[in-house]
């Protein structure tokens, strides 16, 4: 096994490798940007090296520094994670010229499999299914709309280079062919250095599902079953699970032989992912093959019982693999959601700034189920505008696929972060989704049960009585602690009100509360003179104040509430529902209906920066008339490319960002007369 292993690259992944690496005694070297000076894996490892500026292009992508970072600590093997020079050929033999090794597959493989348009020609030679298209490199949008006719529509245009969506858009008409083309291409250039981009048959109702691969040395190769992978927004997974609840045993085994005659006819040796696109009729298709490790294999790792990069090392170091195909059994059901740092209620758009809270919620091996947690920050860190906007990766595993469902949804409830927007609310109302939760997917998921982006639903039922409850039974310890006071002023003694009104949006409740904070507390509601059933709650919980997140029993099934304080109440998010919730007395409740509501500004006449990023292109220019739908400006964050389009028809009378600007969220770049 390696003595000294230099990690070339950042953030979870890093993290993630250094574990392993450590459990197995291997000295490790991190790699770090000027933006992630202080990030916890820089931390974690024994040694770090600084590569260079913030960009990535002048530090993670910078193939010279890191061979020179790994020569000059005496590391004699590196692992490239994902992202960043995983899949660059380049690199793996610039290393081996060195006489350091690439724990990953060899040059061939990787040059073979990292080209998309070649990939699906030696994927057909194999005999493994492929997707009507094109796969000749299109020069001009002109010829991609003459292909796409060919083909038919719906097509998808993806970059022969790279992955994670980066370059990749769906096209319906010639109009969105010819706008995806430029896009596609422009996005290519920026993310991969180069600009290629292909077109294929966009499978409608299209399932995303991948075969895990892993191979040695010594011609072993085996597959490890399936991820499904079909909820994904921008092209970019958001939940990924194992197995699939869609595929049987039979399109199990016939997927996993292809993927291992894909990957012989390569001479593959090391984990990769063979990634196909399945129909509602279980037909599947050959997508693409990613020759390193995939962001979603802990799940895999959850329902076989293998650590994945404990396997690349071993493989990279000689080893012949340990296990052969009739040992893979697939134990139980993983889900895994993507905490990423994004505005879900503004269509998505990346979010950055300090985590002035990060705390996750409880983790390991409770009652056969299991919660991890892959993250590279902590608190105090900051999520940068350079890179990739994944925070963490939650991971629940259980023996049946919806125990593993109700425990992700119960996690997220108690996984508290403050200092930016972030989508867990999103992924927590997903998990009550009864779609996903029967198993009926398709990488339309989102668009589809999402069509007019995602706001969360007003509370309803139990979720709503439980967050009435939670907001009345703290103010009633609040009470209770001010009563316990010591040396307070003579006289009468404070009465307090038996009677509470919570304010829970635009509606008023009335409640009673009993009980206390050493044993469970009852939230009586509605009943006579209020026009509702009476309804009593029963809460069992030690929150105490100072805590962020309320963590109990409601009518005796396990909740998690997060509480951050307001004025006269709390702000609690529960089950993907964020709210505010006050609490007064009756007279105070009077008060409160007579004071003035402070009126939302006008911002109609301008077009504002919808997240912090960098101005790269102007479509329009002052006095220019523009209709509904029009390009704007393109702004660039977090690697992607976001063509800002008018909302209405408008005439710019002001224009007061340029191309290389880099802008605040909400600063303004128009304004319309």
């Amino acid at each position: 096994m390696f003595a000294k292993l230099l990690i070339a690259n950042r953030g979870e992944i890093a993290c993630r490798i250094i574990r392993t690496a450590k459990r197995l005694g291997i000295h490790t070297v991190a790699v770090y940007s000027e933006a992630d000076r202080d990030a916890l894996h820089v931390e974690m490892a024994d040694e770090a090296v600084a590569i260079g500026p913030a960009a990535a292009a002048h530090s993670y992508l910078d193939i010279a520094k890191i061979v020179a970072a790994a020569k000059s600590t005496g590391a004699d093997a590196v692992h490239p994670g994902y992202g960043f020079l995983s899949e660059n050929a380049a690199f793996a033999r610039a290393l081996e010229k060195e006489g350091i090794t690439f724990v990953g597959p060899n040059p061939r493989a990787i040059e073979a499999m990292g080209d998309k348009i070649e990939s699906k020609k030696l994927a057909a030679k194999a005999k493994v299914s492929t997707v009507p298209g094109h796969l000749g490199v299109i020069d001009t949008a002109k010829d991609a709309v003459k292909i796409a006719e060919e083909i038919g529509f719906p097509v998808m245009i993806k970059a022969s280079a790279g992955g994670g969506g980066k370059g990749m858009r769906i096209a319906y008409s010639a109009k969105e062919v010819a706008e995806g083309f430029t896009s596609s291409k422009s996005e290519a250039k920026s993310s991969f250095g180069d600009d290629r981009v292909f077109i294929e048959k966009y499978i409608e109702e299209p399932r995303h599902i991948e075969i895990q691969v892993l191979g040695d040395k010594h011609g072993n190769i085996i597959h490890l079953g399936e991820r499904e992978c079909s909820i994904q927004r921008r092209n970019q997974k958001v939940i990924e699970e194992a197995p699939s609840p869609f595929i049987d045993a039979k399109t199990r085994a016939a997927m996993g032989a292809q993927a291992v005659a894909l990957s012989k006819a390569v001479g593959y040796d090391s984990a990769g992912t063979v990634e196909f696109i399945v129909d509602k009729k279980r037909n599947f298709y050959f997508l693409e093959m990613n020759t390193r490790l995939q962001v979603e294999h802990p799940v895999t790792e959850l329902v076989t019982g293998l650590d994945l990069v404990e396997q690349m090392l071993k493989v990279a170091a000689g080893d012949k693999l340990a296990i052969k195909q009739k040992d893979v059994t697939l134990k139980g059901s993983a889900v895994e959601a993507r905490v990423y740092a994004e505005d879900p209620t503004r269509n998505f758009l990346p979010s950055t700034g300090r985590l002035v809270r990060y705390q996750p919620p409880k983790l390991g091996t409770e009652k056969g189920v299991t919660t991890r947690l892959d993250s590279g920050v902590e608190e105090g860190g900051e999520i940068s505008v350079y890179y990739d906007p994944m925070i963490a990766k939650l991971v629940t595993h259980a023996s049946k696929r919806l125990q593993a469902i109700e425990q992700m949804g119960r996690a997220l409830d108690a996984f508290a972060i403050d200092g930016f927007r972030h989508n867990i609310p999103f992924l927590a109302v997903l998990m009550r989704n009864e779609r996903w939760r029967d198993g009926r997917l398709s990488t339309k998921f989102i668009a589809e049960e999402f069509p007019e982006g995602f706001q969360p639903s007003a509370p309803k039922g139990e979720v709503r009585d439980a967050l009435i409850a939670v907001a009345a039974s703290i103010d009633h310890l609040s009470n209770q602690r001010r009563r316990a006071i010591t040396q307070q002023m003579h006289g009468e003694p404070v009465r307090f009100a038996v009677t509470r009104i919570v304010q829970l949006g635009e509606e008023l409740n009335r409640v009673t509360v009993e009980g206390g904070p050493d044993g469970p507390m009852v939230v009586t509601m509605g009943g006579k003179g209020t026009g509702e059933r009476q309804r009593r709650v029963t809460l069992e919980s030690s929150w105490w104040f100072g805590a962020s997140v309320w963590e109990g029993t409601v009518d005796g099934k396990p909740a998690a509430m997060q509480v951050r304080p307001i004025l006269n109440g709390t702000s609690l998010i529960f089950q993907g529902v964020e709210v505010p919730v006050r609490v007064f007395t009756e007279a105070e409740a009077e008060l409160e209906a007579l004071m003035p509501v402070k009126e939302k500004p006008d911002t109609s006449k301008f077009l504002l920066c919808p997240m912090p990023g960098l101005v790269v292109s102007l479509a329009v220019c002052e006095g220019q008339a523009v209709a509904a739908g029009d390009p704007l400006c393109v702004v660039e964050a977090m690697k992607m490319e976001n063509v800002l389009k008018a909302e209405r028809d408008a005439k710019v009378s002001k224009i007061l960002a340029k191309p290389g600007d880099s802008l605040n969220v909400d600063a303004v770049i128009l304004e319309f007369a």
